[in-house]
C-alpha cells in the first residue's frame, strides 16, 4: 500500500524505521508537528521522525494544524491507501480521516479500551499495572475509542519507569503495526469493536500530579517516581525550593520514620512514607545537575528531623 505516516517524537521512530525497512509498502510521505524551540538558545529544531524521514529521503509535511488546506489538497494529491500514526499529537478532523481508502491506523501503547488518552504508559505503571500492551486501531473522532485490529502485549517490571516500558512498546509496536498494514492490504484481520466495559482514562501527567505525597504508601511513592521518569519527574520540596526525585527504592526495614523524615547516612538517604520509608538514589536540586542523593545530602547539610513535602 502507499502509505504517509504521522507520528512526531522519538518514540514513533521505532515503528517508521520498520514500515521503511519492511519493503512491502511506500512510505510516501511523513507527517508531523512543525518545529519546535529547544535547548538552551531556544532554536527551532525538526522532530525525531521528521528528522528520520529527511535522512531516509521521504517528503515531510507540517501542518500547523491538519485542518490546513494546503496540507488537505497535498494529501489529496498523494492518494495515501492507509495512514499509520504513532503519538502525532494533533486531532485529526474528519476531513483529514477520510481521505485514505483505509483510513488512519493509529498504534497506541496500552491494551484498549484500558488508558485512552495522552499518558498510557505512565497512568499504566502509577496504577501499578502488571500487564500493559499496544493496540492497533482505526481512528474515529471520538478518543481512541475505534475498532481494534491486534495487540501486544508487556510485562510491566517492577523496576520499570514510564520511559523504560515505552521503550519496549515501541519497538514491539512497530512489528504489530507492521503487520497490521499486511493484514489490511490482504484482507486477512478486520477491526473489532472496543467492549463498553473496562475504559479507563490516561489525561496527561501534569506538574501536580508528580508532586510526591509522602503521607501515601511507599508503593505508591515508588510508582509516581517511576511513573513520571522521564517526564515530567516526580518533585517534592525542601526548605522552600522544588527537589527531583529522579530514583528511588523500597525500603521496608525502616520503619522508623514518619512521612517526610529525612535519615540521612553516610551511604544512603532515606524518607519515611506512610508505610515503611524510601531510598532516594538520584536527586536534582533546582537549577542543578542530577546526583546521588546521599551526595547531595552531605553537601546540603540536613538537619535532623528535616522533612521533605
Amino acid at each position: 500500500m502507499k502509505l504517509v505516516f504521522a507520528g512526531t517524537p522519538e518514540v514513533a521512530v521505532p515503528a517508521l524505521d520498520a514500515l521503511i525497512a519492511s519493503g512491502r509498502h511506500e512510505v510516501a510521505a511523513v507527517v508531523t508537528r512543525p518545529d519546535a524551540p529547544a535547548g538552551r538558545g531556544r532554536r527551532l529544531v525538526a522532530s525525531p521522525v521528521a528528522q528520520r524521514a529527511e535522512e531516509a529521503g521521504i517528503e515531510v509535511l507540517k501542518p500547523a494544524k491538519p485542518r490546513d488546506e494546503e496540507f488537505l489538497a497535498r494529501l489529496r494529491e498523494i492518494a495515501p491507501d492507509c495512514c499509520p500514526v504513532v503519538a502525532y499529537g494533533a486531532l485529526l478532523p474528519k476531513v483529514a480521516l477520510d481521505v485514505p481508502a483505509h483510513g488512519w491506523v493509529n498504534l497506541h501503547f496500552s491494551l484498549l479500551p484500558a488508558w485512552r488518552g495522552a499518558a498510557p504508559v505512565q497512568h499504566a505503571v502509577m496504577a501499578g499495572d502488571e500487564i500493559t500492551g499496544a493496540s492497533t486501531f482505526l481512528i474515529e473522532e471520538g478518543l481512541d475509542s475505534g475498532p481494534v485490529y491486534g495487540t501486544v502485549t508487556e510485562t510491566v517490571r517492577a523496576t520499570d519507569t514510564s520511559g523504560d516500558l515505552l521503550t519496549r512498546l515501541a519497538f514491539a509496536g512497530s512489528g504489530l503495526l507492521c503487520a497490521t498494514m499486511d493484514g489490511i492490504e490482504d484482507g486477512t484481520i478486520e477491526a473489532v469493536p472496543q467492549p463498553a466495559d473496562g475504559v479507563t482514562l490516561a489525561p496527561k501527567i501534569t506538574v501536580e500530579d508528580a508532586r510526591i505525597d509522602w503521607h501515601a504508601p511507599a508503593l505508591r511513592v515508588d510508582r509516581v517516581v517511576r511513573g513520571c521518569t522521564p517526564a515530567p519527574g516526580a518533585w517534592t520540596e525542601f526548605r522552600g525550593e522544588r527537589l527531583k526525585v529522579r530514583t528511588a527504592v523500597l525500603a521496608p526495614d525502616r520503619t522508623d520514620l514518619a512521612p517526610g523524615e529525612i535519615g540521612a547516612g553516610k551511604k544512603n538517604l532515606y524518607v519515611g512514607t506512610g508505610s515503611h520509608a524510601v531510598e532516594l538514589l538520584w536527586v536534582q536540586a533546582q537549577g542543578k545537575k542530577p546526583m546521588a542523593a546521599a551526595d547531595w545530602a552531605r553537601g546540603t547539610r540536613i538537619a535532623e528531623g528535616e522533612t521533605l513535602g
